[in-house]
């Protein structure tokens, strides 16, 4: 404690702060990585207008919700104040769209990655390019708000993420980390930059070529991990923290996504490695040896934080339905007076789906908030329906619901693993789902028929991972890359804790996968008779 003390009074500490679906956290880490204190804001999207988004005021109020109460927790515990700090770093929800103006204003309400109104645009550009551009990447929604003909299109001298958004309004510097960019547009893998060709492709569109913008101009600059991206400016050391303490000219490193936040928490940057995250969306990253041997729409090819190629299958719903589910439980136990720690009941219900048959005994799970390009679902409607001669008791609908988190991923995963036949040596999973031990973790495993690890460190998660992509940029040696600096200084050689693939479940959840396409028509409908 009394280093941790030292470190923060010297002003050598590093914050990374994530912007997440449900929640921004900040960790700050001492000289050997580890966590000193933390802080976080939970707050949730709005559908407004048939957009998800968060407005402005959210973002600001969460952000400065988060430092201050990151900086509480250090008085707590230190007994001081922080008023300097030796970098920070911003990472985020990747994808999305906010486009600027020349005066620095925000042209239309954030649209965030959950958004599936990009379906035309994505289609074309996947096309135009041979190139798999997903409806939530930045890209999809520039060009479908042109197709569109949405007046605030030529308007536009800046578009970004949100995590680019915070790191620029708090430097002035309109750059990406290349994992956060190859979210925006597609990456060269030679030159660690947008891919040129792609670029005069765009342009070159006949619904393009009536703007006096070309798309490079309107563009983050693309920066790799261990790059120095800008200090923090006194008008951003305001805007964080309003009491007037912190000090301007802190380093910031290259604002990243959650993708590469959990790439580098996971220590899975290298060729052969991947993780999974799994909150309220889900994605799974591969670091490819070799490109892949055709296009496929469910497959997103992006980056670890140092440009190597990544295969990436991102699925917009994973833990909400299951979630909703959970509390109706705990209402229950409440109507009864018993008061129920949530943490508890989690581990209850999630070790009571081991108890369930391996293919749910038929039942069936669609958690579906939102659309899902991956199954071809453009409009969510949570769903659970079961045979009349169905095994239905609890552990079947906790292992249906537990499955159903990762129905979708398993189904991209298919692609990767089978058709295209990647190698992975070992999958590393973190996030909410992997919290109970053993139980995330080995119906994971299953989905992927591969070894499953969680680490001791996983429940850091993005934030922990944003600090060390700070921590790499200000402690790094002449020439080390990012995974010898991760390997060697940061893990050390740990693994995690590892499962093998249970073959009974392998097959289980494969039969469950069988049942789950041949009634995604049932999801569809749902949304087609249930509109909003």
């Amino acid at each position: 404690m009394g280093n941790a003390k030292e470190r923060i009074e010297s002003g050598k500490a590093v914050l990374g702060i994530e912007f997440g679906s449900t929640r921004i956290k900040a960790v700050l880490v001492d000289e050997t990585h580890q966590p000193i204190a933390s802080g976080a804001h939970d707050w949730e999207n709005q559908l407004v207008d048939g957009i998800w988004t968060y407005s402005l005021d959210m973002i600001w109020d969460g952000l400065r919700d988060c430092y201050r109460k990151m900086t509480e927790d250090v008085q707590n515990k230190y007994g001081v104040a922080v008023t300097k700090l030796g970098a920070i770093g911003f990472s985020g929800m990747m994808h999305g769209y906010m486009p600027f103006d020349g005066k620095g204003e925000l042209l239309v309400p954030f649209r965030t990655w959950r958004n599936t109104i990009t379906g035309e645009a994505a289609a074309a550009l996947t096309k135009e390019f041979s190139f798999n551009i997903p409806q939530r990447w930045s890209i999809a929604h520039l060009y479908q708000a042109i197709l569109n003909g949405e007046e605030h299109v030529d308007k536009i001298a800046y578009f970004t993420t949100l995590a680019g958004y915070i790191h620029w309004k708090l430097t002035g510097e309109k750059v990406l980390g290349v994992g956060e960019a190859s979210g925006m547009f597609p990456i060269d893998a030679k030159t660690r930059d947008y891919n040129r060709k792609m670029l005069a492709q765009f342009d070159a569109l006949p619904a393009v070529g009536k703007y006096t913008w070309k798309l490079e101009e309107i563009l983050p600059k693309v920066l790799v991990a261990g790059e120095n991206a800008g200090t923090l400016t006194e008008e951003g050391a305001k805007l964080l923290d309003p009491s007037g303490r912190l000090e301007a000219g802190i380093p910031l490193c290259p604002p990243e996504g959650d993708a590469g936040t959990g790439m580098v928490a996971t220590n899975s940057v290298a060729v052969r490695t991947g993780n999974v995250s799994a909150g309220t969306s889900v994605f799974a990253m591969v670091v490819l040896e070799e490109d892949l041997k055709a296009v496929h729409e469910e497959l997103d090819m992006v980056t670890t934080p140092s440009g190597d190629t990544v295969a990436m299958v991102h699925c917009n719903n994973c833990t909400s339905d299951l979630n909703a589910w959970v509390g109706l439980f705990r209402e229950f136990a409440e109507n009864f007076g018993i008061n129920v720690d949530m943490n508890e009941l989690f581990g209850k219900l999630y070790n009571k789906a081991l108890e369930g048959d391996k293919d749910c005994g038929g039942l069936l799970a669609y958690n579906y908030f939102s659309g899902e390009p991956v199954t071809g679902v453009n409009e969510g409607r949570p769903l659970f329906v079961r045979k009349p001669d169905a095994h239905f008791n609890l552990a079947n609908f906790m292992r249906t619901h537990l499955y159903a988190a990762l129905a979708t991923l398993k189904i991209g995963l298919d692609i990767l693993l089978k058709e295209e036949k990647v190698k992975v040596d070992r999958i590393y999973g973190h996030g909410g789902l992997f919290k109970t031990k053993g139980v995330g973790q080995g119906i994971l495993a299953a989905a992927m028929d591969a070894p499953v690890a969680v680490m001791e460190t996983a429940g850091e998660g993005g934030p922990w991972g944003m600090a060390l992509l700070a921590s790499y940029m200000l402690q790094k040696a002449d020439g080390e890359s990012l995974e010898q600096y991760l390997s060697e200084k940061v893990f050390g050689g740990e693994s995690g804790s590892v499962m093998e693939p249970d073959p009974a479940d392998v097959a289980g959840f494969d039969a469950y996968i069988k049942a789950y396409k041949a009634a995604l028509a049932t999801e569809k409908e749902a949304a087609r008779t249930m509109p909003l």
